[in-house]
């Protein structure tokens, strides 16, 4: 076995984890580690041992950040440990190449602020801008993979933009439609007038933002003399509305009212007008109201009352517009029971306008401005900025419709790539049916084990209850162009599945300048061919694109280029895993295209982690100056510890309050003591003794069993904690073992078996017994730390399987069983640990009283009593627990007032004996600082009284061969390589030692 040289915390971990890095590439430890795991070729074997993963692609348009590191880290960590379960795990990466973001980089890039713009550019050339775009980062993403450790297959990754891809792509789409499930429709969508496209629902639900807004209160005038029960409307009736979106006024066609809700006539006091509202809102829209309520009446009683049209636009005009309608959308939880309807700028506005017949026309342009017809100086402004709500308030106070306006806090949705807020819009887009596969989509979640569990029936199981069908086209450029063609003659639709059916209607397949087949946009947009229905019309592609979510939650078909039939052959996954804003986003588009194909669920384990936060909580961004490199992160503690970090601070699906100081704690708490518990053995190991294969000569020293037995107890409890998905707990789980077992007890008690051991016998059983669990230590940390392991494992591995210079990487190792206890394979000892355990907590309770009685716990004690008969411990534990505790004596007693009590009274044989204790403890600190080895022989100096010289005298043969001395004498070392002064029972005495 190879000798390490000590190194104290001083270690260079990033140092060591490259020098690692450099043996895989050199090995090809990755390759090797999925190629010794692949099954027979029979397919039985091949189902039953293939674990299954998808790789949530990135776009490396932009650098990767710190919660990547997160990301990667869990999905390495899942993939290691099933490799080392037998299980051939293929990891391809994959790339997400389309969408707004890449559009917006180029936009900005450019210099174009709109769809009108890219269009004079030039589509061709901005669609090439972009493809070239998404690789700018890609060095960087691949470097800080291989630095971190994430073993995945980057030489073969599936990307979204390939020609093949979209061909899968474009079959799905085909599918949809023959089974009736894509349509084209004309509705309300969330949609952003920056970007010039809708958005799904599953996009809305990424841009929530709590904004301040003014609301309105405005006065609609009812016409005069229409009847409500036994009183007539005159020149001064008004009715109320409330409404957070002022910019949706000019469109106003209508007003709803809940048929039975009560409603009231009030005089506020002094005022020559009268209002109707909801009995229930008076006293929220007039605080401290004086007046009078002069009548009362249902909703229903209001229907069918007209009023003067709020902007007087001719194009919002028919015999059903500016009217009271009711509806079982209106509420009194605020506002005034009374809900100010725009048709274009709602869904329940729309489905009112549409169900009532009153007018769908627009008042506000696709770009964000009001259209020229709206007066008052409006036309042509953004529609959602101060400035033009305050030109529709000082609009509204003219004509005397203006009430009162209010500050509001809410929740509004925002474009989630450019953060522009969205407008509530009335277009035609092509929608995917997902109510028709609603109860299929529930069905499949439930069979998904989620991570956060509560997140199964909460955050996911609440969107699918509440699913809306699926809005699937985008108006822009670089994306996947929906294989819609369309006659403008008789309006027949075709869906092209294939490039072979593109082939059979037109002469030439769409070829970029390159030559090459290319489905994208404008090349695919020239392909027409003549009608097959009408025979006369022409068949044109629809210009849309699809959402790019479709893109990456189709990816388990398109990797493979799957073509229709059986599912592919890596379906479903057996784990994914990626972040909570994802929850609504890839995961459930994975799920959406699958059980639309009707294919299943199409992942069978998901851990979805939540944010990475600043030390405050606060998001990170460039502006805030809160961004944290993971670079300096790595080069200053090494990836292991960033890695240990977030797999242990807490559950993946609680916020990471990132702090260095947490990665500082981190490194100390367990990775050092790992470290120093490894260089612990190799520090006081012979390197001369052969411990051959992991075989244990179990002795009979409680210790070396006990350790045996906790490490199978762990080896267990991380098993079934990696089977349920517990990263968090089996990292906690080898935490505990490694601090608070190896360290804290086995390796300090076993100290002098390894210094001065009784014997060789049982220097070598302790040996053998800490290389052993130190090995199997390197095995269960693996998945964790994967560079720490690998250099601990080759440190002290004597045999087994290798390559040709004697290397053999840990993450070719099975995970560590201890099924039986036979071929060294110690047994769990459930009694031996219950009996340890309440041996350590008897140390506790005794050394709680030391510091109570402020005796140190070098200061032996003549005994300590402890309550019951003695019976439940076994006698080698007791001579551990009277080593710990510093007594003489163990005695029970079935009568003490106290579980534990110490003898505390101090006789001069024991205060002799703390003395040279306390001497002892002083050399051993100077052999420390000065740098020794542990069988260095060092030569002692001291100066002091009388008293100090007789008891070195006395006690001189037991320090030296406890402290590795070769002389003590009186005076002051020449050129001392470390000194030290100490108080002895009230004198000062100098020591000072030398080689």
């Amino acid at each position: 076995m190879q000798k390490t040289k000590y190194i104290s915390n001083g270690v260079n971990f990033p140092k060591l984890e490259e020098e690692v890095l450099e043996r895989w590439k050199k090995e090809k430890a990755f390759e090797k580690s999925v190629s010794r795991r692949k099954p027979p070729a029979s397919a039985k074997a091949t189902a039953s041992k293939r674990f299954v993963f998808y790789e949530g692609p990135p776009t490396a348009n932009g650098k990767p950040g710190i919660h990547h590191v997160l990301s990667r880290s869990f999905k390495d960590v899942i993939l290691r440990y099933k490799t080392m379960r037998g299980f051939f795990v293929e990891r391809r990466a994959g790339w997400d190449t389309h969408g707004l973001p890449v559009e917006l980089q180029i936009e900005k890039k450019l210099g174009l602020k709109s769809k009108k713009d890219i269009e004079r550019y030039g589509i061709a050339q901005f669609n090439k801008e972009c493809k070239q775009s998404v690789w700018e980062y890609k060095k960087e993403w691949e470097e800080l993979t291989r630095r971190m450790g994430f073993w995945i297959d980057l030489q073969d990754p599936y990307i979204t933009y390939e020609t093949s891809y979209i061909e899968t792509l474009w079959h799905i789409i085909q599918t949809f439609w023959k089974k009736g499930l894509l349509y084209k429709g004309y509705k309300v969508v969330p949609y952003c007038s920056r970007c010039g496209t809708p958005l799904s629902s599953h996009e809305l639900a990424q841009g929530y933002k709590t904004v301040e807004d003014i609301s309105i209160y405005i006065k609609f005038k009812l016409k005069t003399g229409q009847n409500i029960g036994n009183w007539t409307t005159d020149d001064s009736t008004y009715i109320l509305s409330w409404t957070t979106t002022p910019w949706t006024l000019p469109g106003n066609v209508g007003l709803a009212v809940g048929k039975d809700i009560k409603y009231v006539r009030v005089q506020p006091k002094g005022a020559s007008e009268t209002y109707i509202l909801a009995k229930d809102l008076v006293r929220t829209v007039f605080k401290d109201f004086h007046g009078t309520e002069s009548a009362s009446f249902a909703g229903k009683d209001l229907v069918g009352l007209s009023y003067e049209q709020l902007f007087p636009i001719p194009s919002l005009r028919n015999g059903k517009a500016h009217k009271i309608y009711a509806a079982n959308f209106v509420t009194t939880t605020d506002g005034t029971g009374v809900v100010h309807t725009a048709v274009m700028y709602g869904e329940d506005d729309y489905n009112l306008g549409v169900k009532v017949g009153l007018p769908q026309h627009h008042t506000v342009t696709e770009t964000g401005v009001f259209t020229q017809e709206v007066p008052g100086g409006l036309a042509g402004l953004p529609v959602r900025t101060q400035e033009t709500d305050g030109k529709i308030f000082a609009y509204l106070k003219e004509r005397n419709t203006f009430l009162a306006t209010l500050s509001y806090s809410h929740e509004y949705p925002f474009c989630w790539r450019c953060s522009t807020p969205l407008l509530y819009f009335a277009k035609d887009s092509w929608f995917v049916n997902m109510q028709k596969v609603k109860k299929e989509l529930i069905a499949n979640n439930k069979k998904i084990n989620w991570v956060p569990k509560h997140l199964k029936e909460g955050r996911m199981g609440e969107w699918l209850r509440e699913v809306k069908d699926w809005a699937f086209s985008r108006e822009r450029y670089w994306g996947t162009p929906l294989p819609i063609w369309e006659c403008a003659q008789c309006d027949r639709k075709e869906v092209i599945g294939s490039i072979q059916e593109l082939k059979e209607r037109v002469r030439e397949l769409p070829h970029n300048e390159n030559g090459e087949v290319d489905l994208h946009r404008p090349y695919v947009d020239s392909i027409v061919f003549a009608c097959s229905g009408c025979k006369t019309g022409t068949m044109q592609r629809v210009k849309e694109v699809a959402d790019v979510w479709y893109d990456s939650g189709a990816m388990p078909f398109a990797q493979s280029h799957w073509m229709g039939g059986k599912a592919p052959k890596l379906f479903p996954a057996d784990y994914i895993v990626e972040g909570i804003d994802q929850t609504r986003g890839w995961f459930y588009t994975l799920l959406a295209v699958s059980t639309l194909l009707g294919f299943g669920a199409p992942y069978k384990n998901v851990i979805s982690f939540s944010h990475v936060l600043d030390e405050q909580g606060e998001k990170m961004s460039k502006s805030k100056g809160n961004v944290v490199n993971p670079w300096d992160m790595i080069k200053k503690y090494g990836i292991d510890a960033v890695r240990w970090y977030f797999f242990t601070t807490n559950n993946p699906g609680d916020p990471k309050l990132f702090s260095e100081k947490d990665i500082q704690e981190v490194l100390r708490k367990f990775i050092l003591t790992l470290w120093n518990s490894f260089v612990f053995y190799q520090t006081y190991s012979n390197p001369r003794l052969s411990l051959g294969a992991p075989r244990l000569s179990l002795g009979k020293n409680a210790l070396d069993k006990w350790i045996l037995s906790r490490l199978s107890t762990t080896i267990k409890e991380m098993t079934a904690l990696f089977e349920a998905y517990d990263v968090t707990g089996a990292g906690r789980s080898l935490e505990n073992f490694v601090i608070n077992d190896l360290s804290l007890w086995h390796i300090r008690r076993s100290r002098m078996r390894f210094q001065n051991p009784a014997s060789p016998r049982d220097f070598k059983e302790a040996a053998a017994t800490l290389s052993f669990v130190l090995l199997q230590t390197s095995k269960l940390a693996a998945p964790f730390i994967p560079f720490l392991s690998e250099h601990m494992h080759n440190a002290l591995r004597v045999k087994g399987p290798s390559t040709s210079s004697g290397w053999k990487s840990v993450h070719w190792e099975d995970w560590p069983a201890f099924a039986k206890a036979s071929a060294g394979k110690p047994k769990q000892d459930k009694k031996l640990e219950q009996e340890m355990k309440l041996v350590r907590d008897f140390v506790t309770k005794a050394l709680a009283e030391r510091a109570k009685a402020g005796i140190k716990v070098r200061q032996p004690l003549a005994s300590l009593a402890i309550k019951g008969n003695g019976r439940e411990i076994r006698k080698d534990l007791l001579i551990l627990l009277k080593d710990e505790v510093n007594v003489k004596e163990i005695v029970f007693d079935q009568k003490l007032k106290n579980e534990v009590e110490l003898d505390t009274m101090l006789s001069p044989e024991l205060r002799e004996e703390g003395s040279v204790r306390e001497i002892l403890r002083s050399i051993q600190e100077m052999r420390k600082e000065a740098g020794y080895k542990p069988q260095d022989k060092i030569r002692v100096w001291y100066r002091g009284p009388m008293s100090v010289e007789a008891l070195l005298s006395k006690h001189e043969n037991f320090i030296k061969k406890a402290a590795g001395i070769t002389t003590i004498v009186q005076g002051d070392a020449p050129q001392a390589d470390a000194a030290k002064e100490i108080d002895l029972d009230g004198e000062n005495i100098k020591f000072s030692i030398k080689l």
